[in-house]
């Protein structure tokens, strides 16, 4: 197979380890960078040009989408999926993701257990918001963070309160949760491929830090999950229309929640926790699965 990566960098860790993978199965692969894609959208002649290349011939399409670049880069998998080559996660199911308050809904519609969360526009209903939660502590987050940047451990109802004001002020989007105490700073990453999770991880916040993210300084160690929470990670995955999915899960006194799914997981801390050839596991879902104009549109909404 001839497989395209949509990446910024060629020397990320997660970037090199699909190369790696897809080349000792004996494929081609080569990094592009979505920001340097750009495309003809005339129906008559659809096609993706790269520093002047026009890019034919592929079999599969790895998207390696940053939250940075969400809405360039989906435009650039949309374009590969009209053109009929097969994307390992599609545009739609990317955009699905990304968006914290939709894949919440989504998630919630689907009887997936979550944690108990308010959205709101109006900083007058702070009160009543809170109120539907519960008590503090509460996590407040940005709808466009990522890797636990712009999430708020609130303690106290009246800090809740200043933080509520200071995006509100900001005018950024944003959620409240409950905080799951009995966590104690663990989250569990699942990585699901396909309809299976190949591999799952166990992920402790630092001392004095509550947020769980390796790049925050988290600890990450192989732990065995639950067959419910094994059930859980691939539904949600489904549910989003992810075909590989890093799913953020959290164990409560009331059962396994949904933190996050995310639609780019890293490689790094899984393959170093677990010692599993993830990206060769991707590779290979890729062979049983990719063919010209497969594009499935999974999931709703």
């Amino acid at each position: 197979m001839r497989i395209g990566i949509l990446s910024r960098k060629k020397d990320l860790y997660s970037t090199r380890r699909l190369v790696e993978a897809a080349e000792n199965r004996g494929h081609s692969a080569r990094v592009i960078d979505p920001l340097r894609c750009y495309m003809n959208i005339n129906p008559k002649n659809l096609s993706m040009h790269f520093k002047g290349e026009d890019l034919v011939g592929f079999d599969a399409i790895i998207p390696r989408i940053g939250a940075s670049i969400t809405f360039y880069g989906t435009a650039v998998v949309r374009q590969f999926e009209m053109m009929g080559v097969y994307c390992l996660n599609e545009s739609q199911a990317i955009s699905r993701s990304r968006d914290k308050l939709r894949s919440l809904q989504l998630l919630s519609r689907q009887g997936i257990g979550l944690p108990n969360t308010g959205f709101a526009n109006s900083p007058d209903d702070k009160e009543d918001l809170m109120s539907l939660i519960g008590r503090p502590p509460f996590v407040i987050k940005l709808l466009e963070g990522t890797q636990g940047k712009g999430v708020v451990l609130t303690e106290t109802k009246k800090a809740s309160e200043s933080v509520i004001d200071a995006f509100r002020n900001l005018d950024a989007n944003f959620l409240v949760q409950e905080f799951i105490e009995e966590a104690k700073g663990a989250d569990i990453r699942c990585f699901v491929v396909g309809d299976s999770v190949i591999a799952s991880m166990e992920r402790t916040a630092k001392d004095g830090e509550f947020r769980s993210n390796l790049h925050r300084g988290g600890k990450a160690s192989l732990i065995e999950i639950t067959s419910e929470e094994k059930t859980m990670a691939v539904r949600s995955a489904e549910i989003m229309g992810l075909n590989v999915a890093g799913v953020d899960l959290i164990r409560s006194s009331h059962g396994p929640l949904v933190l996050e799914v995310n639609s780019s997981p890293g490689l790094q801390g899984i393959e170093k926790a677990t010692q599993k050839d993830v990206a060769g596991m991707i590779i290979e879902f890729l062979e049983a699965n990719a063919a010209p104009g497969k594009t499935e549109m999974r999931g709703r909404a």
